[in-house]
């Protein structure tokens, strides 16, 4: 998920994988796993994990779509629930059900009868506020969708591009399922007269024009609203140094949207056995506990445990926006064409 920091890959190996010790794991820019734990399942399995980072989400994808013939690797992970559909229906995955799959969570499962997808983690899409900038301007943090387009934030949000990245599609969704199939386009009529500004990737609207974060204020950035996760704020604490005892920045907690993310194993992957078996560390407890501190996302395997300072500073929304995987297909291609023309053009 886009929402951590600062992505960080694993220990490299043999680059061909056909029939090797060489698992090859493809995700999006913000994997992240510590040394210990990946240490401890190359150790049991036998495998040698090698990712391939490839860029935000949705590029991500769109990406391993068209390599599908000839896949970069046996896994990926990265695919959320805007996204699926695209993926299932271009037979990105092979089915394969995990050991311990049992233990996720009913709510976060998909595609039950084909087991092509595994879910992996969860998070929620929000607009995230610099408290120091509406401290200094005595403004009152913008708390819903609805206040994004009041003149009193006019020329603050910075939002992705629905059509490239993951977190813009997920913002774009949720305003999808707060004003209905006729109302959301005339809200972003509002939020362009509003002055949003919309940037490719969430890399660059978080780490590059969002004054709040730590990569932000180095950058220059000017937005003090950024469209980012619940569970940015947390980051902002435990990789700061000294760390502060509350997190500078905030959530407004109305503008949320539920992600769910998946991996799956691939159609044509060279090492099927290697896949599989990384499949199975995925769902397992210590990875699933691992999460939180490294991607910034809460498991979805139950009783898997959160760490004090994670459920402290990133609490999961209490009342998000969602949406049938069945209605985001029906209608994503759609809508994101027409955010393309109303919002870029």
């Amino acid at each position: 998920m886009a929402g951590v920091l600062a992505g960080c890959g694993s220990s490299s190996g043999d680059a061909s994988d056909g029939g090797s010790k060489t698992v090859t794991l493809v995700s999006h820019d913000s994997w992240a796993v510590s040394k210990g734990v990946l240490a401890a399942f190359e150790k049991s399995s036998g495998y040698k994990v090698r990712v391939l980072e490839d860029g935000d989400a949705g590029q991500a994808v769109n990406k391993a779509i068209l390599t599908k013939d000839n896949p970069q690797g046996d896994v990926f992970f990265g695919v959320d629930n805007t996204l699926l559909s695209r993926a299932l229906g271009n037979g990105l995955f092979q089915s394969y059900q995990p050991k311990d799959a049992d233990r996720i969570a009913p709510a976060y499962r998909a595609d039950q009868d084909k087991h092509r997808v595994t879910p992996i983690d969860t998070g929620d899409i929000c607009v995230n506020y610099d408290k120091a900038y509406f401290s200094k301007h005595k403004l009152t943090p913008p708390a819903s969708f609805d206040d994004l387009a009041k003149p009193a934030y006019k020329n603050l949000l910075v939002t992705e591009n629905a059509g490239t990245s993951s977190p813009g599609l997920g913002f774009l969704l949720g305003s999808a399922a707060k004003y209905g199939d006729q109302g959301w386009s005339d809200y972003w009529k509002k939020l362009k007269g509003n002055g949003v500004k919309v940037v490719d990737s969430w890399e660059q609207a978080y780490n590059e024009e969002f004054s709040g974060s730590s990569g932000g204020k180095k950058a220059g950035g000017d937005r003090p609203l950024v469209v980012s996760y619940a569970s940015s704020p947390p980051a902002e604490v435990i990789y700061a140094d000294p760390q502060p005892t509350t997190a500078p920045t905030g959530v407004a907690d109305g503008t949320c949207f539920r992600q769910v993310e998946y991996a799956g194993l691939l159609s044509n992957a060279k090492n099927s056995e290697g896949g599989k078996a990384l499949l199975d560390f995925l769902v397992g407890k210590q990875f699933q506990e691992d999460m939180p501190l490294n991607m910034f996302v809460y498991p979805v395997r139950e009783g898997a445990e959160v760490p004090a300072a994670f459920a402290k500073f990133g609490p999961q929304a209490k009342d998000p926006q969602t949406m049938t995987p069945d209605r985001i297909a029906g209608h994503r291609d759609d809508w994101v064409k027409t955010w393309t023309s109303l919002v870029l053009k």
